[in-house]
């Protein structure tokens, strides 16, 4: 330990009080503009004094407190309650809950699973919007508003689909409520919020800008969504994103993370989405759907370059649901879809999305390239069945040189559930070798080979005997419940 004497250490807090205030007396005058007027050089002032760029400003007054003041009264916490057991049994159904305590004691019961999520009032009359996901399976709905009151809500009507639900909230309207803009007006850099409730916190807003549109993310045959760095979190499912004009834009939905967290990557269901199934919903409370009845995949360069094409821009039809609307108009595997009623198609989701809006009944009309030429049909869109048809398989499928085949016999369609024993079994793929590079599997079942339909061996001999080096090929393949073209050129001997 180190000892410091009294009397030196006075001495020497003497003397730094002096040094102190002859330093602070120097360092004072030295900044005094009074005593020393020459102006600091320019780049210096530039740096103490950078102005704020206006371009800069999400808003005109640089705070985003304005349009949270204007929809955060619109925005509710939803808690949903259900069952994590199932309910009473028939027995505690005809003696009752009397009879088990007086001899059991109190029975035990499943409890209640409770989750949070967020939704956005748009009707003063109490109409809001949420995803499905968060109310699909509630046995009961609490919305809290901002101001903290709590309302039973029923589900009026929801659509997995697209994965948005309406509510209705009972008592106590009318309620503050936000407005659907126009999301089709949005564009990628735009300033948005969003508000909801992450992880239970009520009325958090977070800012950022549209990153991406039309993003697909796996969830379904009708994903559009917007991409948004604005932090969305678990709970904020169902709220609302805005734009600077304090209208609603989308409905947030979904993020992308590994943790679980947000990093700055989420999605929404845009506004005019959110608009035709709300509309819908309230007035029928079900969703209608046009309906064509077909498998479909991307055109790849390689297909369309074996169908004829000089550019990949189409939707290829792989398989056509039996009895269905493009069954009876005669469409079949391997047209190519160019236009849908006058609108232009480059893949599969394009497709969807414009049968989707169209009214059951209509007739529309479509160009198809087939055989190498152009050709015209008039389909009568069909209604969304409640449950997706199966596709039946309609003798066509995938394979080619590079493997080794089987008959399919009545034995082996039974163990691999095929409906028929039309076709050829794919039973080897050489590594390395065309088929295989092309993505063909062992089990795959061969349906056709250059639009050439296989029903047994002798067929995919005929079909195949032919063939020579730098050949294209062009299979139908049947990979379980699916089906699917494949092109590849034949391998040099």
């Amino acid at each position: 330990m180190i000892l410091v004497r009294r009397g030196t250490l006075v001495v020497m807090l003497v003397i730094a009080a002096a040094l102190g205030v002859g330093v602070g007396s120097w360092g004072a005058s030295a900044v005094d503009p009074a005593k020393h007027p020459d102006p600091a050089p320019p780049q210096q002032q530039v740096a103490m004094r950078a102005p704020v760029v206006p371009a800069a400003l999400p808003v005109a007054s640089g705070s985003f407190a304005q349009v949270a003041e204007a929809v955060g009264p619109a925005v509710v916490n939803i808690n949903t309650f259900m069952r994590s057991g199932g309910g009473r049994t028939p027995v505690e159904e005809f003696f009752g809950d009397e009879f088990f305590r007086r001899f059991f004691g109190d029975p035990e019961r499943p409890h209640q699973q409770q989750s949070l999520g967020s939704g956005v009032i748009i009707d003063p009359s109490g109409i809001a919007l949420t995803n499905a996901h968060v109310v699909e399976r509630a046995t009961g709905i609490e919305v809290v508003t901002a101001e903290g009151k709590k309302h039973r809500a029923k589900v009026v009507g929801l659509d997995k689909r697209t994965d948005l639900a309406v509510l209705r909230l009972e008592g106590g309207g009318p309620y503050p409520s936000a407005v659907l803009g126009d999301s089709d007006k949005v564009k990628v850099g735009d300033w948005v919020l969003a508000i909801g409730s992450p992880f239970g916190l009520q009325q958090t807003v977070t800012a950022g800008i549209i990153s991406a549109k039309g993003r697909s993310i796996g969830q379904g045959p009708f994903d559009d969504f917007l991409q948004t760095d604005a932090a969305i979190n678990p709970g904020n499912s169902g709220g609302p994103l805005v734009n600077m004009s304090g209208e609603i834009v989308g409905i947030n939905s979904a993020i992308l993370s590994r943790s679980g967290g947000n990093v700055g990557i989420g999605f929404s269901i845009p506004s005019n989405m959110a608009k035709r199934i709300y509309t819908e919903l309230v007035a029928r409370g079900k969703i209608t759907r046009g309906w064509l009845g077909v498998s479909t995949q991307p055109l790849t360069p390689e297909l369309a370059k074996s169908f004829g094409l000089k550019e990949p821009k189409g939707v290829l039809i792989s398989d056509v649901v039996k009895d269905s609307p493009a069954d009876k108009a005669g469409l079949v595997a391997g047209d190519v879809l160019m236009e849908f009623d006058g609108k232009k198609l480059e893949a599969p989701q394009d497709l969807q999305k414009i049968v989707a809006v169209t009214a059951p009944g209509k007739g529309v009309p479509v160009k198809l390239w087939r055989e190498k030429g152009e050709k015209t049909l008039e389909i009568k869109i069909g209604e969304t069945p409640e449950e997706t048809a199966q596709l039946e398989p309609s003798g066509k499928s995938k394979s080619l040189l590079g493997l080794e085949t089987r008959p399919i016999t009545p034995d082996i369609a039974r163990q691999l559930n095929l409906r028929t024993t039309e076709g050829v079994l794919v039973a080897r793929v050489e590594e390395e070798g065309p088929a295989a590079e092309a993505g063909l599997q062992r089990g795959d079942v061969i349906r056709e080979v250059n639009r050439q339909r296989i029903k047994s061996a002798q067929d995919y001999e005929r079909a195949t005997q032919g063939l020579k080096a730098g050949d294209r090929v062009t299979v139908l393949l049947q990979r379980g419940p699916q089906s699917l073209y494949v092109a590849f050129t034949v391998a040099k001997g």
